[in-house]
């Protein structure tokens, strides 16, 4: 179980998540494409509008633990006591990582939450993994929830383009 305050501006939220699944390390190997993208950093606020789906590929090790390779960096997510929570440093961004696996089918898709940590500020990431590079509009969906659950501000999660497409950002309708 985590628990965390995350600062949204002038609001705080306490979050407490538990990963929902038990993680089968073996069946995440292989390659994913990055669909879903969510977060209110102020990074990913300045640059939406250019960013493109991409691809990971997830390595198990014989630890246990996950090499995560993606085009220009690669992270080693150690794995904790927690089933399905793996923790990491990012040396480019500086920050600490606290990964949770959501939920998972291993032959269609991925929900991952992260609680990114630089010098005592938090923020919250979802990501939205799928083995091919389309997923069904009901897991979008779910992933739109989750993140506004989240606290994940409507006009801040985006359904990555393809090439050459414009990126989905969505609108929660009144």
């Amino acid at each position: 179980m985590m628990n965390s305050i995350i600062s949204l501006g002038h609001l705080l939220l306490y979050v407490t998540l538990t990963p929902r699944v038990c993680v089968c390390i073996l069946k995440v190997a292989g390659k994913w494409y990055l669909i879903g993208f969510a977060t209110n950093a102020q990074w990913f606020v300045d640059h939406r509008a250019s960013m493109k789906m991409g691809t990971a590929i997830l390595t198990p090790t014989a630890a246990g633990d996950l090499d995560m390779s993606y085009a220009s960096l690669s992270h080693l997510a150690k794995k904790t006591d927690v089933p399905g929570k793996f923790v990491f440093k990012s040396e480019r961004m500086d920050n600490d990582n606290d990964m949770r696996v959501v939920d998972v089918k291993y032959d269609e898709y991925a929900l991952i939450y992260t609680l990114k940590t630089n010098g005592g500020v938090s923020t919250v990431l979802n990501k939205l993994y799928g083995r091919g590079n389309q997923l069904n509009p009901q897991l979008l969906e779910k992933f739109k929830q989750f993140s506004l659950e989240n606290g994940i501000l409507p006009e801040n999660i985006a359904i990555l383009p393809q090439n050459g497409r414009v990126a989905q950002i969505y609108r929660c309708h009144s």
